[in-house]
């Protein structure tokens, strides 16, 4: 398992972590999400060879997040 922290604005309260959350579950080899709107991050555990990064990136911004490099 590979674990991965990303940077993501946008996310304003409780529910935007869900939105999040459940966007990222969706996908295959995600072993568990957690996000934080204080702190501006999501942090996701998830098989490298299933899931990548980028992937990971995509599916936060289209849920409506910016994703900071």
């Amino acid at each position: 398992m590979e674990q991965t922290t990303l940077d993501v604005t946008g996310m304003a309260c409780d529910g935007c972590e869900q939105n999040v959350t459940d966007a990222l579950e969706a996908l295959e080899g995600i072993s568990s999400v957690t996000a934080n709107h204080e702190a501006d991050q999501v942090r996701v555990e998830h098989d490298e060879t299933a899931v990548d990064e980028e992937t990971i990136a995509t599916t936060i911004e289209d849920a409506g997040y910016e994703v900071s490099a």
